[in-house]
This record gives C-alpha cells, sequence and structure tokens, in this order.
C-alpha cells in the first residue's frame, strides 16, 4: 500500500522527481567516472611494462629514471658507460639485457637507439609483445620503425624518408643522414607509439661529426665512411634487464648500485610504479573529494525539493490522515520516495556511465593512451551505489519528520 502511494505520489510530481534523479545520476556518474579513470590510469602505467625486472640507469631518483627510460619523460642526468653496460650484461643473473639510448627527437617525437631484441624484450599489458602493423623492423644502419602515433600524427608510410634534430627543443637537424621508415607498429596505448625507433649504431652514426653537443666546423664524413666505422656507442641513457631466477633480482640490484666503478641506480618498475603513484596520491584523493561532494549537492538537493513541497503536500497528508493513515505512515513514505529517487538516480547514473565508457574509450585511448576498461562494476562501486541509496534515505528523515510533526498538528485539517 505505501509502496502505492509513494508511487503515486511520485507520478503527481514527475517533472520535479525527473530532475531530482537526473541530477543524481550525474553526480553518480561523475564519481564512478572519476573512479574508472584512476583506476584505468593505474592499470595502464602499470601495464607500460611487463617482464622487466629491473631498469637500470646513471645514479638519480627511482621515479625520474622510470618516467624517462619508461615513459619518456624529463631527461637522464648523466648517462650509463658502455663499460659498465657491459660488465652489468655479463653478470649470471641476466638472462637478457636492452639498452636505449635517448636525447633526439623528431618533431616533438622522442628518438630512442636501441637493438632489435628490443622488440623481442619489451612487453606491455601483461605480457603482450609489439607487432608491426606494417613493413619490417631495421635492418639497415639508417632504418627507422615508428609507433602508430607517430605514423598517424605526421601521416607517414613505409618508405618515407625522416630527419631526426639535435635533441630534444633544438632547431638544428641531422639532415645529411637521413633515415627510412623500415616499419610502422600496430598501437599500443604505451609511450612506444609515440617513440621513433632506430638502432644504437645509427645513434653513433648520426654523431661522427659531432662533439660536446655541438657539430664540428668544416667536418663532414661521408655515409659510406660511416658505414665501414666501428660504431660501438661509449654510453646508453639506460638499460632494460631480465634475470634467471626472480631470486636473483634483489642481489643483482644490490650488486647494481653498489657498483665500484660508476654510481648506478638499479630500480624495480613495480616498486618505481609505487612511488610514483604515492607522490599523486594527494591530488587522487582531492578529485574523489570533490567527486564525493557533487554527490552530496545532489542528495542535499533533493532533500531541499521535499522542504519545499511540505507546505503544497499538507491538504494531501490531510487526506491521509481522514482515510485512517497514520503520522508513521506518512514519515514512512516519504522516506520511501526519497530512497526510490536516489536508487533510480544510482541505477541512471550507472547507465550514463557505461553508454559514456562506449563512447569514451577509444577516443580517450586514442588521444591519451588510457585504456578504460568496460566491465562489471567492481565491488567498491556496488558499494558506492548503496551508499547513495542509503545517503538518499537518511537525508530525508529531515523534512519526513517535519512532516511528521505537521501532521501530528493539523490532523485532518489543514492548519495555514
Amino acid at each position: 500500500m505505501i509502496f502505492r502511494l509513494a508511487f503515486c505520489s511520485m507520478a503527481a510530481r514527475a517533472l520535479t522527481v525527473t530532475m531530482t534523479v537526473i541530477a543524481i545520476a550525474l553526480s553518480v556518474a561523475l564519481f564512478l567516472g572519476v573512479e574508472k579513470v584512476r583506476t584505468g590510469a593505474k592499470a595502464s602505467f602499470a601495464d607500460t611494462i611487463s617482464g622487466t625486472d629491473l631498469i637500470v640507469g646513471a645514479r638519480s631518483g627511482s621515479v625520474q629514471l622510470l618516467l624517462y627510460s619508461v615513459f619518456r619523460i624529463g631527461n637522464a642526468t648523466n648517462n650509463l658507460t658502455w663499460e659498465s653496460y657491459s660488465d652489468i650484461a655479463a653478470r649470471p643473473e641476466v638472462d637478457w639485457i636492452v639498452p636505449i639510448s635517448l636525447g633526439d627527437s623528431h618533431r616533438q617525437f622522442r628518438v630512442m637507439g636501441t637493438t632489435t631484441e628490443f622488440f623481442e624484450r619489451y612487453k606491455y599489458r601483461s605480457g603482450r609483445s609489439l607487432t608491426l602493423g606494417d613493413g619490417a623492423i631495421m635492418s639497415d644502419l639508417f632504418d627507422a620503425v615508428i609507433g602508430a602515433d607517430v605514423a598517424a600524427t605526421l601521416n607517414y608510410n613505409v618508405g618515407d624518408p625522416i630527419v631526426v634534430a639535435h635533441g630534444l627543443a633544438s632547431f638544428t637537424n641531422h639532415d645529411d643522414q637521413p633515415f627510412r621508415i623500415s616499419g610502422i607498429l600496430e598501437k599500443t596505448g604505451t609511450p612506444v607509439d609515440r617513440t621513433v625507433i632506430v638502432s644504437l649504431r645509427a645513434i653513433e652514426a648520426i654523431h661522427v661529426d659531432w662533439a660536446s653537443g655541438a657539430r664540428i666546423q668544416g667536418q663532414s664524413t661521408p655515409v659510406e665512411v660511416i658505414r665501414q666505422m666501428d660504431l660501438q656507442p661509449q654510453a646508453v641513457t639506460a638499460a632494460l634487464i631480465g634475470v634467471n631466477s626472480r631470486l636473483q633480482v634483489f642481489s643483482l640490484q644490490r650488486a647494481i648500485n653498489e657498483y665500484p666503478q660508476e654510481p648506478l641506480l638499479a630500480i624495480l618498475p613495480g616498486v618505481a610504479l609505487q612511488e610514483l603513484w604515492q607522490i599523486v596520491g594527494i591530488a587522487e584523493t582531492a578529485l574523489i573529494a570533490v567527486s564525493s561532494m557533487v554527490i552530496i549537492t545532489a542528495l542535499i538537493g533533493m532533500m531541499a525539493t521535499i522542504f519545499s513541497s511540505l507546505n503544497e503536500r499538507r491538504r494531501e497528508m490531510a487526506i491521509f490522515r481522514a482515510m485512517g493513515a497514520r503520522p508513521r505512515i506518512v514519515l514512512g513514505m516519504l522516506v520511501l520516495e526519497a530512497t526510490l529517487m536516489a536508487a533510480l538516480g544510482a541505477a541512471l547514473g550507472l547507465l550514463l556511465l557505461y553508454a559514456g565508457l562506449v563512447v569514451a574509450q577509444p577516443m580517450v585511448d586514442r588521444a591519451f593512451g588510457l585504456w578504460l576498461p568496460i566491465e562489471a562494476p567492481t565491488l567498491r562501486e556496488l558499494w558506492v551505489l548503496l551508499g547513495v541509496v542509503a545517503a538518499g534515505a537518511i537525508v530525508s528523515l529531515i523534512p519526513a519528520l517535519r512532516a511528521y510533526r505537521m501532521s501530528l498538528a493539523d490532523g485532518m485539517m489543514v492548519r495555514i
């Protein structure tokens, strides 16, 4: 009976109820959307590198080393000499090691020198390997493989020539030694999409006529001569390492961190990521707090709406009393109405969230490399929805108690 009364009462105020439900739905969708982006960002960062046990570079901060070696953010404070790299590679704990050299760029995209083993060893999203969408990996000294975003942004195809610029914000190009695009990688949603990959020997080749960061005046070595030169690098920016046994990770890390010939740093990618999330944790908490305030504001708006309708509904309550309804029935009906509105708002908010994810998922992935999974609500999200419904019932108690007292005072006659 009380359910029927509540439904009929809500139907009589359809416009007000609809607006209230929409306000709650939008606030719930915003909160859950922030939660999806937060967890999606964490997962995307964590999935950027997989299967690598250690990252080695010059001694600096662990987060800094992770950012410039994996995410191409920032710069290295120093390089890792080739002698140190060779010593580490020769250690019995090391199963494989892949050097990377950063520093140059191509039209704002980072250029990375490495070996062809990078395409075999680099894993992302729980063990997925890099795959070529077109062409092949580098076979010639001046071949380059580009990421999907580089190809899409600059409209490049296999066989197109590209010129690498010296440094990241330099107006000096290595235009005397252009590269040829030999392959284009499939989209990965990682920084590899925004990277131009060349061989380590190519990085040395384009710097043959350079010294101390500047071109040597009057020196121009022919390409044919450069091809015959020993192009072993003197230093690299960092190295990715896989060990024979996970039990050897910490002993190898300690040995590298205590390497006597050069100050080095070895980090575990997962631990460095946790440090990174601790740094951004304050902003994350602030974002959740703002989203929570939006939900609270919507619920307070619902309470204000019920309050404002009480005077208009005094005659309705008097009729209920005349028909035998007790004051607690009036109280229960108002609480039930608010609970139903909160439940409808929570359900509609969840629906809006998934509709938004279907539309936004490919665009966010394409624009930011951030993968937002479309999956069943998590236990935490279900608790949030339940909390919204419970909070809706609680805030409605204030106007409901007022209606309870008014119905006691008015009885079957409205006293104005």
